[in-house]
């Protein structure tokens, strides 16, 4: 997103970085997956999830939140995603550096029906396999949040809730 193309680009992480700044779009196993802007109810959750990360971040001198669109690489030649929220502890904030280059410690994805699958399964195995510590899936529809705790290696599923998120990283309720 920063530079002019001189050459064809080889790779899908190459084509994504000659996109326009803040175009939503991701690089998953070098493969670029667009979507469309959010709607009004994924607005206002990641607008009050936002804003209570924020204010615990603040509150506890514990790191950082960052929302959609900012680039994760979570690796520098295949994987580069735009999480709806993410949140960085304060002894990882090295992993910072323009944009995050590293696993974010939490990451929340709000589902849509253009990216439903993606986050459910494809995104799902991806923070796994790159060490988030803390999944979570808020569904719009019903209002229910999925989480996901990271066990030597494995995603746990923690307790399905309603309306709230209970962050076992970080100790607190959320709620949307």
């Amino acid at each position: 997103m920063h530079s002019i193309a001189v050459y064809p680009p080889l790779t899908a992480l190459e084509v994504y970085e000659n996109l326009p700044e803040s175009t939503l779009a991701e690089v998953i196993d070098n493969k670029i997956y667009m979507s469309p802007s959010p709607v009004d109810r994924h607005q206002s959750i990641s607008a009050q999830l936002t804003a209570q990360l924020f204010f615990y971040a603040q509150k506890h001198d514990a790191g950082r939140v960052f929302a959609a669109p900012f680039d994760v690489y979570l690796d520098e030649k295949k994987n580069l995603v735009q999480p709806d929220l993410l949140f960085i502890l304060k002894e990882n904030a090295h992993i910072v550096r323009g944009h995050v280059h590293g696993s974010p410690d939490l990451i929340i994805e709000i589902l849509s029906p253009s990216n439903r699958r993606r986050d459910l399964i494809t995104k799902k195995r991806l923070y796994e396999k790159f060490a988030v510590k803390e999944y979570w899936i808020i569904d719009p529809d019903t209002n229910a949040a999925f989480g996901f705790q990271l066990q030597k290696g494995v995603y746990v599923k923690l307790p399905t809730e309603k309306n709230m998120l209970t962050s076992r990283l970080l100790k607190d309720v959320f709620v949307f």
